[in-house]
């Protein structure tokens, strides 16, 4: 039995107003306990608010504050990575990442992740459970009130295949957005799929014009299969349909991530197949040396071949960029730290 407290950042602030009538309160305090969970207070910090009402709301709710597991910052170039705990004996993680433009944040969408491709840490650990809007939030507010900054970017490529959590995700996007909280444009927004294409689809009907992200690593059925089993179900043709209907719908780019593994999916073959199969997609190519994890037994890549493969996509006109490597001293790759706090390791 899950034994939460109901979590008052999965509110909009209508139903927040509404849940403050229903609790007895006037509505309006539904809009200072919004203001305050959102600056990643606690109940007994929200000082605009009867000492009664505050001792009330803290045994029925949670604000939503996620309390901090573990943290590492790299010394490489300052990027935070984060264990948060969900209260219920649960880890996620979270990466802050500085760039020129300002703050972004890597979040996850599930605790553990069902998909099982094979060169991921996420999988090792298996699947757990979802994770609701607010603490899809709550990461976002933690690291923010964490550091004093404003994170004006989000990529949900954290732990969890987000489309498998549709409903959640989708009203996280739509709190997320909201000019009364964090007010992040859609347009800041990236979401990273492993292909589940129905759900690409129907996410092409929800009108939000947010990035999605394809983690697509091998351009040969067979060969994905092995490696990423989602294509078992939705194999290639299924998958660039769906994408083609998003495309269509929304009139954004797409992304196709493609994570080089040294032997498996790096060769000149690989290359043309990815040129056949994406061509005629307006679309770009994110080529990421694979992060090597224990136990797959896959190698990452040099500079060179990274090189190598890209000319050979843009030789044939694929726009192509190469993803800048961000905290690799600190496990800042998906699943890495999660896996060595449920390990016992350091």
């Amino acid at each position: 039995m899950d034994t939460r407290l109901r979590n008052l950042l999965d509110y909009s602030l209508d139903e927040l107003k509404v849940l403050m009538k229903a609790e007895g309160f006037a509505p309006f305090r539904g809009e200072q306990v919004y203001k305050w969970i959102y600056q990643g207070r606690d109940f007994d910090e929200m000082t605009n608010l009867p000492k009664e009402m505050r001792q009330s709301m803290s045994e029925k709710f949670s604000s939503g504050k996620l309390k901090i597991f573990k943290k590492l910052t790299s010394e490489l170039d300052g990027t935070i990575k984060y264990l948060f705990d969900t209260g219920d004996g649960n880890l996620i993680e979270s990466v802050l990442m500085k760039y020129k433009y300002g703050y972004t944040a890597c979040i996850s969408s599930q605790v553990g992740c069902k998909m099982g491709c094979t060169f991921c840490a996420s999988a090792k650990c298996g699947f757990i459970r979802d994770l609701t809007p607010g603490e899809c939030l709550g990461q976002i507010i933690g690291m923010n009130t964490d550091n004093g900054v404003t994170i004006t970017r989000v990529v949900i490529m954290g732990i969890g295949e987000p489309l498998d959590n549709y409903d959640n995700i989708v009203k996280f996007l739509h709190l997320i957005n909201d000019k009364e909280g964090l007010n992040i444009s859609y347009r800041n927004i990236s979401l990273s799929t492993c292909g589940l294409a129905d759900k690409i689809v129907r996410l092409a009907d929800e009108n939000l014009p947010i990035t999605l992200c394809i983690s697509l690593h091998n351009p040969i059925d067979e060969q994905r299969s092995v490696i990423m089993p989602v294509n078992r179900k939705y194999a290639l043709d299924k998958l660039l349909d769906a994408c083609n209907i998003y495309r269509l719908r929304t009139n954004r780019r797409i992304t196709f991530e493609y994570a080089l593994i040294k032997g498996v999916n790096d060769s000149q073959e690989h290359a043309s197949r990815l040129v056949k199969l994406i061509r005629g997609i307006l679309c770009h190519v994110n080529l990421i040396p694979v992060n090597e994890v224990s136990d797959t037994g896959f190698v990452t890549v040099d500079r060179e071949a990274v090189e190598r493969f890209k000319a050979l996509l843009e030789k044939d006109g694929i726009n192509v960029t190469i993803r800048r490597s961000l905290g690799r001293d600190i496990e800042a790759a998906c699943g890495q730290l999660r896996r060595s706090a449920i390990n016992g390791e350091e």
